[in-house]
Protein backbone atom coordinates (compact mmCIF):
# COMPACT_ATOMS: atom_id res chain seq x y z
CA UNK A 1 0.00 0.00 0.00
CA UNK A 2 1.19 3.51 -0.84
CA UNK A 3 0.30 6.54 1.26
CA UNK A 4 -0.76 9.63 -0.73
CA UNK A 5 0.39 12.93 0.77
CA UNK A 6 -2.31 15.60 0.31
CA UNK A 7 0.11 18.26 1.63
CA UNK A 8 -2.10 19.21 4.56
CA UNK A 9 -4.79 20.80 2.37
CA UNK A 10 -8.13 21.41 4.10
CA UNK A 11 -10.12 22.84 1.18
CA UNK A 12 -12.85 20.22 0.47
CA UNK A 13 -13.06 21.16 -3.22
CA UNK A 14 -9.38 20.32 -3.64
CA UNK A 15 -9.43 17.20 -1.47
CA UNK A 16 -12.32 15.66 -3.38
CA UNK A 17 -10.58 16.55 -6.65
CA UNK A 18 -7.38 14.85 -5.41
CA UNK A 19 -9.36 11.73 -4.60
CA UNK A 20 -11.07 11.63 -8.01
CA UNK A 21 -7.83 12.34 -9.87
CA UNK A 22 -6.01 9.57 -8.02
CA UNK A 23 -8.69 6.94 -8.65
CA UNK A 24 -8.74 7.78 -12.35
CA UNK A 25 -5.06 8.37 -13.09
CA UNK A 26 -2.69 6.67 -10.65
CA UNK A 27 -1.31 3.34 -11.90
CA UNK A 28 -3.47 0.24 -11.51
CA UNK A 29 -2.07 -2.76 -9.66
CA UNK A 30 -1.27 -0.69 -6.57
CA UNK A 31 -3.30 0.02 -3.44
CA UNK A 32 -3.26 3.56 -2.08
CA UNK A 33 -4.36 5.28 1.11
CA UNK A 34 -5.38 8.93 1.21
CA UNK A 35 -6.18 10.93 4.35
CA UNK A 36 -7.64 14.42 4.36
CA UNK A 37 -9.14 16.85 6.84
CA UNK A 38 -11.65 19.39 5.56
CA UNK A 39 -12.57 22.85 6.75
CA UNK A 40 -16.24 23.08 7.85
CA UNK A 41 -18.27 21.67 4.98
CA UNK A 42 -21.28 19.62 3.98
CA UNK A 43 -20.35 16.81 1.61
CA UNK A 44 -23.34 15.74 -0.48
CA UNK A 45 -23.80 12.22 -1.87
CA UNK A 46 -23.71 11.79 -5.64
CA UNK A 47 -27.45 11.03 -5.98
CA UNK A 48 -28.84 13.55 -3.52
CA UNK A 49 -30.85 16.74 -3.89
CA UNK A 50 -28.66 19.31 -2.15
CA UNK A 51 -31.59 21.51 -1.10
CA UNK A 52 -33.17 18.57 0.76
CA UNK A 53 -30.05 18.15 2.88
CA UNK A 54 -28.88 21.57 4.04
CA UNK A 55 -29.89 24.64 6.02
CA UNK A 56 -28.74 27.11 3.37
CA UNK A 57 -28.96 30.39 5.30
CA UNK A 58 -27.05 28.92 8.26
CA UNK A 59 -24.39 27.59 5.89
CA UNK A 60 -24.08 30.97 4.17
CA UNK A 61 -23.87 32.81 7.49
CA UNK A 62 -21.10 30.53 8.83
CA UNK A 63 -19.08 30.12 5.63
CA UNK A 64 -19.61 26.36 5.42
CA UNK A 65 -18.67 24.80 2.07
CA UNK A 66 -21.14 22.63 0.17
CA UNK A 67 -19.51 20.10 -2.16
CA UNK A 68 -20.88 17.04 -3.95
CA UNK A 69 -18.74 13.89 -4.02
CA UNK A 70 -18.71 11.18 -6.69
CA UNK A 71 -19.70 8.36 -4.31
CA UNK A 72 -23.23 7.58 -3.15
CA UNK A 73 -24.66 7.65 0.35
CA UNK A 74 -25.89 10.50 2.50
CA UNK A 75 -24.84 14.03 3.36
CA UNK A 76 -22.18 14.40 6.07
CA UNK A 77 -20.64 17.30 7.97
CA UNK A 78 -16.86 17.71 8.02
CA UNK A 79 -14.65 19.99 10.07
CA UNK A 80 -11.10 19.96 11.48
CA UNK A 81 -12.14 17.40 14.09
CA UNK A 82 -13.08 14.86 11.43
CA UNK A 83 -10.52 12.61 9.73
CA UNK A 84 -11.41 11.28 6.28
CA UNK A 85 -9.78 8.14 4.92
CA UNK A 86 -9.90 6.68 1.42
CA UNK A 87 -8.62 3.26 0.33
CA UNK A 88 -8.02 3.13 -3.45
CA UNK A 89 -7.70 -0.31 -5.03
CA UNK A 90 -8.26 -2.27 -8.22
CA UNK A 91 -11.92 -3.16 -8.77
CA UNK A 92 -13.15 -6.61 -7.84
CA UNK A 93 -16.66 -7.87 -7.16
CA UNK A 94 -15.74 -9.23 -3.73
CA UNK A 95 -14.78 -5.70 -2.61
CA UNK A 96 -17.96 -4.06 -3.93
CA UNK A 97 -20.16 -3.03 -0.98
CA UNK A 98 -17.78 -4.93 1.30
CA UNK A 99 -17.44 -2.04 3.72
CA UNK A 100 -16.39 -4.38 6.53
CA UNK A 101 -13.19 -5.35 4.69
CA UNK A 102 -12.07 -1.75 4.30
CA UNK A 103 -13.13 -0.73 7.82
CA UNK A 104 -11.25 -3.60 9.50
CA UNK A 105 -7.88 -1.77 9.91
CA UNK A 106 -9.68 1.31 11.26
CA UNK A 107 -11.65 -0.76 13.78
CA UNK A 108 -8.44 -2.53 14.80
CA UNK A 109 -6.84 0.80 15.75
CA UNK A 110 -9.95 1.96 17.60
CA UNK A 111 -10.12 -1.28 19.57
CA UNK A 112 -6.42 -0.90 20.46
CA UNK A 113 -7.38 2.50 21.92
CA UNK A 114 -10.02 0.72 24.03
CA UNK A 115 -12.84 2.11 21.91
CA UNK A 116 -15.35 -0.76 21.45
CA UNK A 117 -16.06 0.04 17.81
CA UNK A 118 -17.69 -2.39 15.41
CA UNK A 119 -19.22 -2.46 11.95
CA UNK A 120 -22.99 -2.34 12.11
CA UNK A 121 -25.61 -2.24 9.41
CA UNK A 122 -24.39 -1.80 5.86
CA UNK A 123 -21.72 0.88 6.13
CA UNK A 124 -21.42 2.42 9.61
CA UNK A 125 -18.84 2.07 12.35
CA UNK A 126 -20.55 2.43 15.70
CA UNK A 127 -19.90 2.40 19.41
CA UNK A 128 -23.00 1.04 21.06
CA UNK A 129 -25.91 2.75 19.34
CA UNK A 130 -23.92 5.81 18.23
CA UNK A 131 -22.35 6.28 14.80
CA UNK A 132 -18.73 7.43 14.69
CA UNK A 133 -18.03 6.72 11.01
CA UNK A 134 -19.98 6.49 7.77
CA UNK A 135 -18.56 4.82 4.64
CA UNK A 136 -19.26 5.03 0.91
CA UNK A 137 -17.80 3.65 -2.32
CA UNK A 138 -17.14 4.64 -5.89
CA UNK A 139 -16.12 2.24 -8.63
CA UNK A 140 -15.23 2.34 -12.30
CA UNK A 141 -14.65 -0.72 -14.46
CA UNK A 142 -11.01 -0.93 -13.32
CA UNK A 143 -10.59 0.94 -10.04
CA UNK A 144 -12.56 1.73 -6.89
CA UNK A 145 -12.28 3.53 -3.59
CA UNK A 146 -13.87 3.07 -0.20
CA UNK A 147 -13.86 6.23 1.87
CA UNK A 148 -15.26 7.24 5.20
CA UNK A 149 -15.41 9.73 8.01
CA UNK A 150 -13.95 9.39 11.49
CA UNK A 151 -15.65 11.73 13.94
CA UNK A 152 -12.79 12.27 16.36
CA UNK A 153 -13.67 15.63 17.89
CA UNK A 154 -16.17 17.21 15.54
CA UNK A 155 -18.43 20.13 16.52
CA UNK A 156 -21.64 18.10 16.71
CA UNK A 157 -23.75 21.21 17.34
CA UNK A 158 -22.78 22.38 13.86
CA UNK A 159 -23.80 19.01 12.42
CA UNK A 160 -27.32 19.45 13.73
CA UNK A 161 -27.67 23.07 12.62
CA UNK A 162 -26.08 22.78 9.17
CA UNK A 163 -28.16 19.71 8.32
CA UNK A 164 -31.40 21.06 9.85
CA UNK A 165 -33.28 21.45 6.57
CA UNK A 166 -35.54 24.51 6.34
CA UNK A 167 -36.57 24.22 2.67
CA UNK A 168 -39.81 22.25 2.81
CA UNK A 169 -42.29 20.72 0.40
CA UNK A 170 -39.65 19.36 -1.97
CA UNK A 171 -40.45 16.12 -3.75
CA UNK A 172 -37.56 14.52 -5.57
CA UNK A 173 -36.04 11.25 -6.67
CA UNK A 174 -32.87 11.97 -4.73
CA UNK A 175 -31.52 9.68 -2.01
CA UNK A 176 -32.51 11.36 1.25
CA UNK A 177 -30.11 11.04 4.18
CA UNK A 178 -31.22 9.04 7.19
CA UNK A 179 -30.11 10.94 10.28
CA UNK A 180 -28.38 8.74 12.83
CA UNK A 181 -27.33 9.35 16.42
CA UNK A 182 -23.69 10.36 16.18
CA UNK A 183 -20.85 10.68 18.68
CA UNK A 184 -17.23 11.70 18.73
CA UNK A 185 -14.52 9.08 19.21
CA UNK A 186 -13.00 11.47 21.75
CA UNK A 187 -15.88 10.68 24.10
CA UNK A 188 -14.59 7.12 24.42
CA UNK A 189 -10.86 7.89 24.77
CA UNK A 190 -9.12 7.99 28.13
CA UNK A 191 -6.57 10.54 26.89
CA UNK A 192 -7.05 13.36 24.36
CA UNK A 193 -5.86 12.66 20.82
CA UNK A 194 -5.33 15.16 18.01
CA UNK A 195 -6.57 14.43 14.50
CA UNK A 196 -3.00 14.25 13.19
CA UNK A 197 -1.96 11.90 16.01
CA UNK A 198 -4.95 9.69 15.27
CA UNK A 199 -3.93 9.56 11.60
CA UNK A 200 -0.41 8.54 12.62
CA UNK A 201 -1.76 5.70 14.76
CA UNK A 202 -3.66 4.33 11.77
CA UNK A 203 -0.59 4.65 9.56
CA UNK A 204 1.58 2.96 12.19
CA UNK A 205 -0.87 0.06 12.28
CA UNK A 206 -0.89 -0.28 8.49
CA UNK A 207 2.86 0.20 8.22
CA UNK A 208 4.30 -1.44 11.36
CA UNK A 209 7.86 -0.78 12.46
CA UNK A 210 10.30 -2.33 10.03
CA UNK A 211 7.89 -1.95 7.12
CA UNK A 212 8.67 0.64 4.48
CA UNK A 213 6.04 3.37 4.31
CA UNK A 214 5.92 4.30 0.66
CA UNK A 215 4.63 7.81 0.06
CA UNK A 216 3.29 9.22 -3.19
CA UNK A 217 3.88 12.95 -3.69
CA UNK A 218 1.61 14.63 -6.20
CA UNK A 219 3.53 15.82 -9.27
CA UNK A 220 3.16 19.02 -11.27
CA UNK A 221 1.13 17.07 -13.86
CA UNK A 222 -1.09 15.71 -11.08
CA UNK A 223 -1.74 19.22 -9.83
CA UNK A 224 -2.60 20.46 -13.31
CA UNK A 225 -5.28 17.77 -13.56
CA UNK A 226 -6.49 18.34 -9.99
CA UNK A 227 -6.79 22.10 -10.41
CA UNK A 228 -8.76 21.61 -13.62
CA UNK A 229 -11.18 19.33 -11.75
CA UNK A 230 -11.52 21.93 -8.98
CA UNK A 231 -12.22 24.79 -11.38
CA UNK A 232 -14.45 22.95 -13.84
CA UNK A 233 -16.33 20.69 -11.42
CA UNK A 234 -15.95 20.94 -7.66
CA UNK A 235 -16.33 24.73 -7.38
CA UNK A 236 -19.22 24.84 -9.83
CA UNK A 237 -22.87 25.40 -8.88
CA UNK A 238 -23.85 22.99 -11.67
CA UNK A 239 -22.09 20.11 -9.87
CA UNK A 240 -22.83 20.96 -6.24
CA UNK A 241 -26.45 22.07 -6.65
CA UNK A 242 -27.56 21.64 -10.26
CA UNK A 243 -26.51 17.98 -10.38
CA UNK A 244 -29.49 17.19 -8.13
CA UNK A 245 -32.13 14.82 -9.56
CA UNK A 246 -35.41 16.21 -10.90
CA UNK A 247 -37.57 17.64 -8.15
CA UNK A 248 -40.87 19.44 -7.60
CA UNK A 249 -41.50 22.27 -5.16
CA UNK A 250 -44.75 23.58 -3.75
CA UNK A 251 -44.54 26.65 -1.51
CA UNK A 252 -47.47 28.65 -0.19
CA UNK A 253 -47.67 31.80 1.93
CA UNK A 254 -50.42 34.14 3.08
CA UNK A 255 -49.64 37.80 2.34
CA UNK A 256 -51.86 40.80 3.09
CA UNK A 257 -52.57 40.84 -0.66
CA UNK A 258 -53.76 37.23 -0.53
CA UNK A 259 -52.48 33.67 -0.72
CA UNK A 260 -49.72 32.93 -3.25
CA UNK A 261 -49.02 29.29 -4.12
CA UNK A 262 -45.93 28.45 -6.19
CA UNK A 263 -45.54 25.09 -8.00
CA UNK A 264 -42.21 24.51 -9.73
CA UNK A 265 -40.71 21.60 -11.65
CA UNK A 266 -36.91 21.62 -11.63
CA UNK A 267 -35.14 19.27 -13.99
CA UNK A 268 -31.72 17.69 -13.65
CA UNK A 269 -29.17 20.42 -14.07
CA UNK A 270 -31.11 22.69 -11.72
CA UNK A 271 -33.15 24.38 -14.47
CA UNK A 272 -36.73 25.48 -13.78
CA UNK A 273 -38.75 23.64 -16.41
CA UNK A 274 -42.25 24.70 -15.45
CA UNK A 275 -43.81 27.30 -13.13
CA UNK A 276 -47.41 27.68 -12.03
CA UNK A 277 -48.61 30.37 -9.61
CA UNK A 278 -51.99 30.04 -7.91
CA UNK A 279 -53.77 32.05 -5.23
CA UNK A 280 -56.58 34.43 -4.31
CA UNK A 281 -54.54 37.60 -4.88
CA UNK A 282 -55.85 40.31 -7.23
CA UNK A 283 -53.74 41.10 -10.28
CA UNK A 284 -54.28 43.29 -13.31
CA UNK A 285 -51.64 41.70 -15.52
CA UNK A 286 -51.54 38.00 -16.44
CA UNK A 287 -49.54 36.00 -13.89
CA UNK A 288 -48.23 33.90 -16.79
CA UNK A 289 -45.76 36.72 -17.47
CA UNK A 290 -44.09 36.07 -14.10
CA UNK A 291 -44.19 32.32 -14.79
CA UNK A 292 -42.49 32.86 -18.16
CA UNK A 293 -39.78 35.07 -16.60
CA UNK A 294 -38.83 32.24 -14.22
CA UNK A 295 -39.02 29.38 -16.71
CA UNK A 296 -35.69 28.18 -18.10
CA UNK A 297 -33.44 29.78 -15.45
CA UNK A 298 -31.42 28.03 -12.74
CA UNK A 299 -33.18 27.36 -9.46
CA UNK A 300 -30.79 29.66 -7.64
CA UNK A 301 -31.69 32.68 -5.52
CA UNK A 302 -29.45 35.12 -7.40
CA UNK A 303 -30.80 33.94 -10.76
CA UNK A 304 -34.37 34.37 -9.52
CA UNK A 305 -33.61 37.86 -8.23
CA UNK A 306 -32.06 38.82 -11.58
CA UNK A 307 -35.03 37.42 -13.52
CA UNK A 308 -37.46 39.55 -11.51
CA UNK A 309 -35.43 42.71 -10.88
CA UNK A 310 -36.97 44.76 -13.71
CA UNK A 311 -40.52 43.53 -13.06
CA UNK A 312 -42.94 45.58 -10.96
CA UNK A 313 -44.79 42.91 -8.95
CA UNK A 314 -47.73 45.10 -7.94
CA UNK A 315 -49.75 44.76 -11.19
CA UNK A 316 -49.45 40.95 -10.89
CA UNK A 317 -49.94 40.12 -7.20
CA UNK A 318 -50.73 43.36 -5.44
CA UNK A 319 -48.85 44.86 -2.51
CA UNK A 320 -46.29 42.13 -1.79
CA UNK A 321 -42.77 42.81 -0.53
CA UNK A 322 -40.25 41.81 -3.22
CA UNK A 323 -37.84 40.07 -0.80
CA UNK A 324 -40.68 38.09 0.76
CA UNK A 325 -41.93 37.12 -2.69
CA UNK A 326 -38.47 35.80 -3.64
CA UNK A 327 -38.17 34.03 -0.28
CA UNK A 328 -41.39 32.22 -1.11
CA UNK A 329 -39.85 30.90 -4.33
CA UNK A 330 -36.42 30.18 -2.88
CA UNK A 331 -36.29 30.54 0.85
CA UNK A 332 -36.45 28.71 4.15
CA UNK A 333 -39.23 28.26 6.63
CA UNK A 334 -39.19 30.67 9.54
CA UNK A 335 -39.16 28.32 12.51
Amino acid sequence: MIYIDNEGITDPHINLAIEEHCIRHLPAGEDYLLFYINAPSIIIGRNQNTLEEIHQSYIDEHGIHVVRRISGGGAVYHDHGNLNFSFLTDFSKDKLNNFKQFAAPIIKVLNALDVPAEMKGRNDIVVGDKKISGNAQFSSTKRMFNHGTLLLDCDLSQVAKALDVKMTKITSKGHKSARARVANIAEFLEDPLSTDAFKEKILASLFPEGTERKTYHLSADDWTSINTLVDEKYRQWDWNYGRSPDFDIQRTRHFTAGIIDFRLKVKRGGIIENVKIYGDFFGQRPISEIEDALTGIRYDKLEIENALKTIDLYPYVGDVNRNEFIDLIYGEDKT
